[in-house]
């Protein structure tokens, strides 16, 4: 099958006999490698055991796939090795490239421009701008919740686009964003727990500042940990870009309320430097004892526990932050895997992210614990590594607060869909720029509030003339 990999065949001898093929594959990869049922843990509560499932056609050829570099190096160990034991049983050549992640979204617009390259591209942003150029992934999704029940509605409204009712992407996994706070520099501030809310940010971010001379770490510049944290800034105050509908909403007095409390914030607890911060700016603050707070994954805690035990030690998360309309975060990352329509072997793409996908508690392990799974039946056994980490965190129950994460977190484009227009104001800085103008003394809240929405409508207008945005 040249163009994709149908419904058809994703399902060919459905009924008893597909779940009869499967149940048999799985359990004979099981008896060969010593493993029990896909997700188990390893034999000593180390590593999950990887099951297989046979792909339902006959696969051969080469598979090239880009991915971003982790922020946490273990993964892409892990991942080298289970793409090439996959290839291997399969009958492909799978080949990996990894490269920053600020690259990626210019190396994808690149390939696709030329009309060549790899035949799967993962990224952890919204990529629907893509849409025209890439192969529905319905099949996939529709084939991975047959097998495991019900995708995370958070996954799902960052890869589906309910106007063209097409999966632009395939999204397997996320991450929540939780803020990261130094509990040595927030208990003589009064919060030894952490701040709970943005006025606490505040008021605890400016005594430290004045009192320590350490700074805050919320960046408003043209990456993507800015993207996040400004929009999670915004719906905490009851402000959003569209509203559930993919009507553009950003112009209201919400909206240029959180840009006054970020002007604040950033003039009494951070200096000049966030404005042109890259993605691991603020890891590396973390990391090395330079910020008092940071919005952002675990994964410069993580690797703190390996270059600064001490520091680690001093790290704690707080969820998402209440404002004055509730306590909502972005999703630091999502996983959104896209086939191009230029991939020259789009089965093997696909089948390859079942596979993935049916081993999500391995790369979840492998990641030490920063990617979560969107079928969370595929990770039976997280809540017992949340509380009781098996990464050497202390207290051993640091990450426990994860268990409920998915109640504070929402997609890209919340309270709608992450649409194609979506997608180009994330990869546009469209919001990092309107707080940043005021921040810098540059513009008036209400005017770049109003410069922002001007952008924004003609962004939206341009992808409802070609059916790519609903409304």
């Amino acid at each position: 099958m040249a163009e994709s990999l149908s419904r058809r065949s994703l399902l060919r001898g459905t009924g008893a006999a597909t779940l009869g093929a499967t149940l048999t594959a799985v359990g004979a990869c099981a008896s060969e490698e010593g493993g029990g049922p896909a997700g188990q843990a390893g034999p000593e509560g180390g590593a999950p055991e990887e099951t297989f499932t046979e792909p339902s056609t006959p696969l051969s050829g080469d598979l090239r796939i880009l991915v971003w570099s982790h922020f946490v190096p273990s993964h892409d160990d892990w991942f080298a090795e289970f793409t090439k034991a996959w290839g291997d049983r399969v009958g492909v050549n799978v080949s990996v490239d990894h490269i920053d992640v600020g690259d990626v979204p210019t190396r994808i617009a690149s390939e696709i421009s030329a009309g060549q390259g790899h035949d799967l591209l993962q990224y952890i942003a919204p990529l629907s701008q893509f849409e025209p150029s890439v192969l529905d992934m319905t099949d996939v999704t529709d084939e991975a919740s047959r097998r495991w029940g019900e995708q995370l509605e958070l996954c799902r409204k960052s890869s589906f686009n309910p106007a063209t009712e097409k999966f632009y992407a395939f999204s397997p996994g996320w991450v929540p964003d939780p803020g990261n706070y130094r509990r040595s520099l927030w208990e003589p501030v009064g919060f030894p727990n952490g701040p709970t809310t943005w006025e606490e940010l505040l008021e605890g971010g400016a005594e430290i500042m004045s009192s320590q001379g350490v700074q805050m770490g919320l960046g408003m510049s043209q990456e993507i940990d800015s993207n996040m944290v400004l929009r999670s800034l915004m719906w905490s105050y009851g402000a959003a870009i569209q509203d559930e509908n993919e009507q553009v909403v950003l112009n209201s007095p919400e909206t240029i309320d959180a840009v006054e409390y970020m002007a604040r914030l950033f003039q009494d607890t951070m200096t000049e430097e966030v404005f042109a911060w890259n993605a691991a700016s603020n890891n590396q603050g973390l990391v090395a004892g330079s910020l008092s707070y940071a919005v952002n994954s675990i994964s410069a805690w993580r690797t703190s526990q390996e270059t600064n035990p001490d520091i680690a030690d001093d790290i704690f998360f707080v969820p998402a932050l209440g404002g004055p309309s509730g306590a909502i975060a972005a999703q630091h990352v999502l996983y959104n895997w896209i086939v191009p329509t230029h991939a020259a072997n789009p089965d093997a793409a696909k089948e390859f992210l079942l596979h993935y996908t049916e081993n999500f508690a391995a790369a979840t392990y492998a990641s030490k614990l920063y990617d979560l799974a969107a079928w969370s039946e595929r990770t039976p056994q997280l809540g017992g590594w949340l509380t009781s980490d098996p990464f050497g965190a202390q207290p051993v129950d640091k990450l426990a607060f994860l268990a409920e994460s998915v109640d504070w977190s929402v997609n890209i484009g919340y309270p709608g869909p992450s649409n194609t227009a979506i997608g180009e104001i994330f990869g546009t800085f469209v919001i990092p720029n309107m707080f940043a103008r005021v921040a810098r003394g540059e513009q008036r809240a209400a005017d770049s509030v109003d410069d922002a929405t001007r952008e924004i409508e003609s962004i939206f207008s341009k992808w409802r003339d070609q059916g790519l945005v609903g409304g």
